[in-house]
């Protein structure tokens, strides 16, 4: 009833994700590889098809021996957690009745010395409803989409303010392209990487060349870069992810100089058109930082004058025993982070 596959599998992975009528890019095989490569764990799909009800799971299973804080504290292959992949995740569930399957994927997680699972469910999915009562669901902060369902229907959700400042930079000669290819990524990466300078950002959010060059070679159909370009040069730019009908706003950066022109206002404005033109539904753009209302999460506001999504987490100890362990070894915490032996 409960399968799980691994990235030698990654055909049937994927055969399983589209079997699905609700699935986004970040069940994908393909997406999972890059943070993989990045050092985020093993990545996991389950996949469970019972009587009435079938679902699928994107996992990074993780040893805790390898975080700093446990280095050489504990033997390898002894404590292991699993957490959503960066973006979303969590179950997406087809059919009524869910009891045997999270009684066999309790089952799974105690059989393979699993003590805790942290899920950050898809806003857009809406997921976090049929997982209510298997896992502690905490509502957090409101998200932004697009609308992609007409030119007009763009144009007339994004703030008064907003088209202006679009119109602007058309007028200033910012002008959009968008592709896949090795040099692009590369000069993204620069870009992104300047971005995080300049943000102060946590070393986690630096990404190595392999990570892009997974990116380029396991997404082909899933990823591209939108950029901005005045007088030749590029001043920002976005990695865009898509699947089945639904596009999302992933990495971004942009030249601290050019700010004034506001290119990347215009970068999503053409990327939302092209999504259109493409056959997409929706273009995700996400909320602040650690979902506040904050300057990130106006700025996408500014995009969708319609209704907002929530964005929900998922919490769940397997095994509170050694969670108790790993939370009396790594000494009194109290940083609200989950599980809260790695806060």
């Amino acid at each position: 009833m409960l399968t799980t596959y691994t990235l030698e599998q990654s055909e049937k992975w994927d055969a399983a994700v589209r079997s699905f009528r609700e699935y986004d890019v970040y069940w994908l095989s393909g997406y999972v590889r890059a943070f993989q490569i990045h050092g985020d764990g093993d990545p996991r799909l389950f996949f469970y098809e019972g009587e009435e009800t079938r679902g699928i799971n994107v996992v990074m299973v993780r040893d805790v021996a390898d975080d700093p804080r446990f280095t050489g504290r504990i033997p390898r292959g002894q404590y292991f957690d699993i957490a959503t992949p960066y973006g979303y995740g969590g179950w997406i569930i087809e059919g009524t009745g869910t009891e045997e399957l999270f009684r066999e994927y309790s089952r799974w997680m105690e059989q393979n010395g699993i003590i805790s699972e942290f899920v950050r469910f898809h806003p857009m999915l809406e997921n976090h409803a049929a997982c209510t009562g298997h896992y502690e669901v905490i509502r957090l902060g409101e998200v932004v989409h697009m609308d992609l369902s007409s030119p007009e229907e763009i144009w007339q959700n994004i703030t008064s303010k907003n088209r202006n400042v679009i119109r602007k930079a058309a007028k200033n000669g910012v002008t959009i392209y968008n592709g896949r290819f090795p040099q692009i990524f590369g000069t993204f990466r620069e870009i992104y990487d300047a971005t995080m300078d300049k943000d102060h950002a946590d070393a986690y959010y630096y990404f190595g060349r392999e990570f892009y060059d997974s990116i380029l070679a396991d997404l082909p159909r899933n990823a591209q870069v939108f950029w901005a370009e005045k007088d030749g040069k590029v001043i920002a730019a976005s990695i865009i992810l898509f699947a089945n009908g639904r596009m999302n706003y992933h990495l971004s950066g942009s030249v601290r100089e050019y700010s004034s022109l506001a290119p990347t206002n215009l970068l999503l404005y053409h990327a939302a058109l092209w999504g259109n033109a493409n056959g997409y539904r929706s273009f995700y753009l996400g909320g602040g930082v650690g979902s506040g209302e904050d300057g990130l999460f106006k700025f996408k506001r500014a995009f969708y004058k319609g209704d907002l999504h929530r964005f929900h987490i998922g919490k769940k100890v397997y095994d509170q025993e050694k969670y108790d362990e790993l939370l009396a070894l790594r000494g009194p915490l109290d940083t609200g982070f989950f599980p809260k032996y790695r806060g």
